[in-house]
């Protein structure tokens, strides 16, 4: 089976009539990096948790290196801690996914449950406090941290796992500018270390910086196109049918004159 994460046909109900997907295939390859965007509402944040099961499809499957994924595998132990080991999850919203006392036990977390022994599972914190320029934070609770800081203690306890695929909602979402670009620097270390990057995102300058592989979600939550960055970026009849840029319309005098306005676009006359 090619890729390392196959969705095959997903659709997705809330409430088991709200749609939130339709119809969704796709396939994402080992050490790929791949965006998913679309509108808010579109169900980017709906299929990195489908992928991560988190929740499970209303139909369709979704597949793990030639593993199927459902509630029913899931409750194999062996296949859970397979699974659990190989993918990590980044929330949107670091609040949702910080718990512990202080950063250290963030970070000590997973290895910990993955039944690493302390001294493996220190130094793997460690490590990756290192990378992540957060030692300094170690024993700070998560309520004295900046956004910032969350994101990257987030990204950390994640990390710890040593996770083959990383999944992350809204990245960039909330943090400034200097904190974007140690993402993008942290994204493409990883990328080249050969992790599997899947970003839920509708930040398009962030998809022109990874120059990753993009799959289009429309707000009638199907995938409307697959392709390049390149090649997404610079359809702008694309990007207006799935709201991602919008039109303005200008009067000067009797001639009025369009042009895209995007926050990645340059305005064009």
């Amino acid at each position: 089976m090619d890729g390392i994460i196959k969705i095959e046909d997903v659709s997705y109900n809330y409430y088991g009539k709200i749609p939130a997907l339709l119809n969704v295939s796709l396939s994402i390859k080992e050490g790929e990096k791949f965006a998913v965007i679309g509108a808010n509402g579109s169900g980017k944040s709906t299929l990195l948790q489908i992928m991560n099961g988190l929740i499970h499809p209303s139909s369709g499957s979704i597949f793990f290196r030639d593993n199927e994924v459902s509630e029913k595998t899931l409750k194999d132990k062996e296949f859970l801690r397979f699974f659990r080991e190989r993918v990590g999850y980044v929330f949107q919203d670091s609040d949702v996914q910080l718990f512990c006392p202080n950063v250290l036990d963030e970070l000590l977390y997973g290895p910990v449950q993955l039944g690493l022994n302390e001294s493996e599972a220190m130094d793997r914190a460690f490590e990756v406090m290192q990378m992540l320029n957060i030692e300094n934070l170690k024993d700070r609770p998560s309520y004295m941290l900046s956004g910032g800081e969350k994101k990257r203690v987030a990204i950390g306890s994640v990390l710890t796992m040593n996770p083959e695929a990383l999944l992350l909602d809204e990245p960039t979402n909330g943090l400034d500018p200097k904190t974007q670009c140690f993402l993008v620097e942290l994204l493409f270390a990883l990328s080249e270390a050969g992790k599997t990057i899947v970003i839920a995102t509708h930040d398009l300058s962030l998809v022109d910086e990874l120059q990753c592989r993009v799959a289009v979600l429309s707000e009638e939550h199907r995938i409307e196109k697959t392709g390049s960055a390149e090649d997404i970026l610079k359809d702008e009849d694309l990007l207006l049918k799935v709201n991602l840029v919008h039109e303005h319309i200008h009067c000067h005098g009797p001639l009025a004159h369009r042009h895209i306005h995007s926050h990645y676009l340059f305005h064009k006359h």
